[in-house]
């Protein structure tokens, strides 16, 4: 019998799914633009010149606390609600730091700015990975990058024009709170998306199994499936923070060079999931991840050897492709492989590991550098490219799963 919601659940979920994708384009979009912003905005502000640091680690840890408190919030008053409140407070945070007449504004300002983004993180990244396929989760994150690109090449026009950094979080936070009605506007749409099946219903049952999360396997699992967003996201930043500096000072490649090269290394973050969605529900996520995750260990220690300036463009770029469809994989994997009822829990905590493994480890690879050399950060980035491959496949192993089963 013909269902006849199917027509206007389809056009339900196609539309709400275009509203995400926006969602997470402005998630991206404050990412990169304090960086831009700082110089005029510490000569304005008479502000030290390391409160930058201090403000993105304080953005970092409250993202990772409410990564971790947002089941229960999610529980309670659902996923829609939840994202509007957050994309308003997130729109609210920026403007204060446009009209900030002083260091605690910007302090005061980071708070709901860190609250905010960490929910959001925590809330899309659930609902498209039990309403959605592996092809959209790719493409969701591909919008994190559009974000991440389009924030920063504002606030670099903004800073021509009269109100300079000002203006450029005038727009950034006018952007977010549009978008935060429009999630308000389309709260009665997401209890009509339909959940997708975990798992191929024309798979034999041995192969449906999942595994319980509060079992003595379950747990180590679950600690294993943590484990890897700290060490991915150390990675990826570590790359992206320390790549030019290692070519730069220690390999005496150009300045506008290194650039370039830091540049292509994140749109191939970016076009590597673009292209991961096309793909993904084909091969299924485990094999995209766990591909990615070989390429990416081949990629860092050819980064971390090769002499040539061209060799290292060329590594940086492979990199990045490695890197595309693992979060996104792996975030889509988790109700699949712990059963949907547990999934918002446990995305919450590999979240708040992500922020932690970003704020850790790139700060670990200054360190290093300040007692050894810059090329340390590259052997650091294979050792944590290394370390995050082989626990993707113990993972893999203590949640088995045939080959015939749907894993995107």
């Amino acid at each position: 019998m013909t269902d006849p919601l199917r027509p206007s659940r389809r056009s339900t979920s196609a539309a709400l799914i275009v509203l995400i994708y926006l969602g997470f384009v402005s998630l991206g979009l404050p990412d990169g633009t304090l960086g831009v912003a700082w110089p005029p905005l510490q000569q304005q502000l008479h502000v030290p010149l390391e409160m930058a640091g201090l403000l993105i680690t304080l953005a970092t840890l409250l993202s990772a606390l409410s990564g971790y408190l947002s089941p229960g919030i999610l529980a309670r008053f659902g996923t829609g609600p939840v994202v509007a409140a957050s994309g308003a407070m997130t729109g609210a945070a920026i403007l204060l730091y446009a009209f900030a007449p002083g260091p605690a504004w910007l302090f005061a300002a980071t708070i709901p700015l860190g609250l905010g983004a960490g929910a959001v993180d925590v809330g899309l990244n659930s609902f498209v990975a039990r309403h959605y396929s592996g092809r959209h989760m790719n493409w969701l994150h591909a919008c994190w990058g559009v974000g991440a690109t389009v924030g920063p090449l504002v606030m670099t026009h903004s800073l021509g024009l009269p109100g300079s950094w000002r203006t450029g979080y005038q727009l950034i936070g006018v952007a977010q709170l549009s978008l935060a009605v429009c999630f308000m506007l389309s709260l009665r749409q997401w209890s009509r998306v339909p959940e997708v099946a975990p798992v191929d219903p024309h798979a034999e049952p041995a192969s449906l199994r999942q595994v319980d999360p509060d079992s003595p396997v379950g747990r180590r699992a679950v600690g294993y499936s943590v484990l890897v967003f700290v060490l991915y996201v150390a990675v990826e930043s570590t790359a992206g923070l320390w790549a030019n500096s290692i070519l730069v000072v220690s390999r005496n490649v150009s300045p506008e060079t290194a650039g370039l090269f830091v540049s292509a290394y994140y749109g191939s973050i970016t076009v590597g999931r673009i292209l991961g969605g096309g793909v993904v529900d084909r091969w299924g996520n485990r094999r995209l991840v766990m591909g990615g995750a070989t390429v990416a260990v081949a990629s860092a220690i050819f980064f971390a050897l090769t002499p040539s300036t061209v060799g290292a463009g060329i590594a940086l770029v492979t990199l990045g492709l490695a890197f595309a469809p693992i979060y996104p994989g792996m975030m889509h994997e988790t109700p699949r492989r712990f059963g949907a009822a547990s999934a918002t829990r446990i995305m919450s905590k590999q979240s708040s590991a992500a922020y932690f493994g970003a704020a850790l480890m790139p700060a670990l690879g200054g360190a290093l550098a300040r007692f050894s050399t810059l090329e340390a950060i590259a052997w650091l980035l294979v050792v944590g490219v290394i370390a995050m491959a082989v626990i993707i496949r113990q993972l893999d192993q203590l949640t088995p799963t045939s080959a015939r089963t749907a894993l995107g």
